[in-house]
């Protein structure tokens, strides 16, 4: 299935069984990369459905994760473990450029 299959799935069982008046919905990456966990969320949120709850993430873990190992907490590292998040803020900015066309 595609992100948007999924993502159109997820909020209609949302809808049939979240009440309106639940303030809001968090997502967990669940141990997705990356990019997935951002593709996933970005469909999420493009679903043309209404959703009355506020929708937000804990993606750490996996918006972290690569740049944590590049860094391995040592100061030398420090050039490395800023390279990994430009590359994971780089994505993060193509997948809301590809969702806005």
């Amino acid at each position: 299935y595609t992100p948007e299959q999924v993502a159109h799935a997820t909020v209609t069982a949302l809808r049939r069984t979240v009440p309106a008046a639940v303030p809001g919905i968090t997502f967990l990456s669940g141990g997705q990369s990356e990019e997935e966990a951002s593709v996933h969320l970005n469909a999420i949120n493009n679903v043309p459905l209404l959703k009355p709850w506020a929708l937000t993430f804990s993606y750490g873990r996996a918006l972290q994760a690569s740049v944590l190992r590049a860094w391995g907490g040592k100061k030398e590292n420090n050039a490395a473990g800023q390279n990994e998040l430009v590359k994971c803020a780089k994505v993060s900015v193509k997948i809301e450029l590809l969702s806005m066309m």
